[in-house]
């Protein structure tokens, strides 16, 4: 492929971000979505969902960082935790890096995700394919939730697309009351709600509708340099108190106990206090 090939991202109609293309390694159409993993000059290799950016290995690490290791460090004794979307592996390595989770289930509807994943992108999830201790599931997770049993996981990490398309059933209020329904009493969850200066609403929508089930609400921010727009917003909802008020000690010593504490490139116990600090841009699309 000629290196004057660029991909436009297709995220909004009137902004976005474009990347020159060095090589194409995959284009699949699967039977939920358009997928496509090319070669980049600045960023490593990118995964992109229906003309939007999903991942690149430049910077993976915040992103997956965050989505993972946040709620398992506030919760402070995950047991068993359950992934839904997150194909390409890198939120399973980053929660089978705790040591005192037993199980991660992740529940990925497409395996083609998987799949490309596991041949383009390697780096990515590591040896968290063949981890005893995780398990993979090619299959809808809205409906693994539905049939769960009450109260078997401590954490919920959805690493879903936005509210569109495959992504928009992630989003209900039926998704929500479940995962309420199957997190144990001290659970919680977390899930992505995009970058509030260009999807304000998303934010806002979402923390509306999981209050509805969860008495406490709130959000968290990472700077993720391809999710263009300033900050991304990871929303979290919870049935106990004091999420988003550990102190920097206990993060500290939850992380040393994990396994995690100077094995990250984002994460940090300080950068972890921080990020529940919300700009008031941001925090205004927070239920008060």
């Amino acid at each position: 492929m000629p290196t004057d090939v660029w991909l436009n991202e297709t995220l909004y109609p009137a902004w976005g971000q474009r990347f020159r293309v060095v090589r194409e390694l995959a284009r699949v159409q699967s039977d939920f979505q358009d997928i496509m993993i090319f070669e980049s000059e600045t960023h490593g290799r990118v995964m992109v969902l229906d003309g939007i950016i999903q991942i690149t290995e430049g910077d993976e690490f915040v992103y997956q960082e965050m989505l993972a290791h946040v709620p398992l460090i506030a919760h402070g004794a995950a047991k068993r935790v359950l992934i839904i979307g997150a194909g390409d592996g890198g939120v399973l390595r980053r929660v089978l890096e705790h040591q005192g989770v037993r199980h991660a289930v992740m529940a990925e509807i497409d395996g083609e995700v998987i799949r490309l994943a596991k041949e383009f992108l390697p780096d990515v999830a590591g040896d968290a394919w063949t981890n005893p201790r995780g398990e993979v599931i090619v299959g809808d997770g809205i409906d693994y939730v539905r049939r769960a049993r009450d109260a078997s996981f401590d954490v919920i990490i959805v690493d879903s697309t936005d509210p569109i398309g495959v992504g928009e059933v992630l989003f209900t209020d039926e998704f929500y009351e479940n995962s309420a329904r199957i997190l144990t009493d001290g659970g919680l969850i977390v899930n992505q709600c995009g970058v509030p200066f260009m999807q304000d609403e998303e934010l806002r929508d979402t923390s509306l509708r999981r209050r509805q089930f969860f008495p406490h609400v709130g959000a968290y921010v990472a700077a993720v340099p391809t999710y263009v727009g300033g900050y991304m917003t990871l929303g979290w909802a919870s049935k106990q108190p004091g999420i988003a008020n550990v102190d920097l000690a206990t993060i500290r010593a939850r992380a040393e106990a994990a396994g995690i504490l100077g094995a990250t490139r984002y994460w940090s116990p300080e950068v972890h206090a921080a990020a529940f600090h919300l700009p008031p841009y941001i925090a205004e699309h927070l239920p008060a």
